[in-house]
Parts: structure tokens; C-alpha cells; sequence
């Protein structure tokens, strides 16, 4: 709030925006602001500290992921041609069987 001479300490950001930066318990306890400004400080609600709903299912999402098998492997295409008689660099030369 440059306008209004604030500086405004909270929570850490959940989406990004232009004019704020998220800082370690260490840098926000330091932080001082230019002469004339005000230092707002909002205190964390205790009651927000566990995980939120959100994060729940992204770690439920995760978690299905990962128990998903693996696909098949694809064969390669001297498997489904034929054989392979001959190559020169990256190129095959597959039999018409």
C-alpha cells in the first residue's frame, strides 16, 4: 500500500501478486519500514495451522497417481515389421516378412 505509507506482514501469499514477497520468520522480524510508515502485523490464525482442505486432496491425487500400474510397454518397430537386417546411424532396415 505505497499510497497509504504501509507496509502489511502476514500470512505467506497464496496466489501471486506484483507488489509482495513472501520472507523467512527471520527477515520478517527485521523488517523495517521507511520513516513515517506504518508496520501492520497480522498474526497467523492458529486455528488455519493444519492442512486445508486443498491440500488433502492434492495429497489424496498424489497418492492415486502413484498407485496407478505402469502402461505396457510400446514395441518398437522392428517388433511390429519384422526383423531388423541392417541399420546405418539412427536408421533401420526392417525385412517386408
Amino acid at each position: 500500500m505505497y499510497a497509504d505509507q504501509t507496509a502489511v506482514l502476514g500470512p505467506l501469499a497464496t496466489y501471486a501478486e506484483p507488489h509482495a514477497y513472501d520472507l523467512c520468520v527471520a527477515h520478517s522480524e527485521r523488517l523495517s519500514a521507511p520513516r513515517g510508515w506504518e508496520v501492520l502485523r497480522l498474526a497467523p490464525d492458529p486455528a488455519a495451522k493444519g492442512p486445508s482442505g486443498d491440500d488433502l486432496l492434492a495429497l489424496a491425487d498424489a497418492v492415486r497417481e502413484a498407485a496407478r500400474p505402469a502402461p505396457a510397454p510400446r514395441p518398437t518397430p522392428a517388433e511390429e515389421t519384422g526383423r531388423e537386417v541392417g541399420r546405418r546411424g539412427h536408421l533401420r532396415m526392417l525385412s517386408s516378412d
